[in-house]
């Protein structure tokens, strides 16, 4: 894409208003409960929730808070980059490599990718997601 076509795409739709979060302080109870297929359940009794923090007009573009208490999950992928807040988790990607993520850790993950979470520790991250 070249500089004219990024100008021309920013005019579409215009940036969100500038915002700054502590990710780690949202309570708990600011989380809203999010749905896990039983199907996706491999082990345990994992809990999602979270929080978004902005999303686009057209609903392409998602920035948020999202946490998972510890069990084993499956998961297709949507096009996502997420820094790891707090926890630890193993993410096996079919086909690919095996993430081990914690505190600090920054991870893409591919749409379309199958995975497997093993979440050692309640993982929380902060995310942007495009569809």
């Amino acid at each position: 894409m070249s500089t004219s076509d990024h100008a021309a795409a920013a005019a579409a739709e215009p940036a969100p208003a500038s915002f700054a979060v502590s990710v780690p302080d949202v309570p708990d109870s600011e989380l809203e409960a999010e749905d896990l297929d039983p199907d996706q359940i491999v082990s345990g009794e994992p809990v999602v929730t979270g929080k978004v923090l902005w999303e686009s007009a057209d609903g392409r573009q998602v920035r948020g808070i999202w946490q998972i208490t510890p069990g084993v999950v499956t998961d297709v992928e949507a096009n996502e980059l997420f820094v790891v807040v707090s926890g630890r988790a193993t993410i096996e990607v079919e086909g690919g490599g095996t993430l081990e993520v914690g505190p600090g850790s920054a991870c893409v993950l591919r749409e379309g990718d199958k995975t497997t979470w093993t979440v050692h520790e309640t993982l929380r991250k902060a995310y942007h997601i495009s569809y």
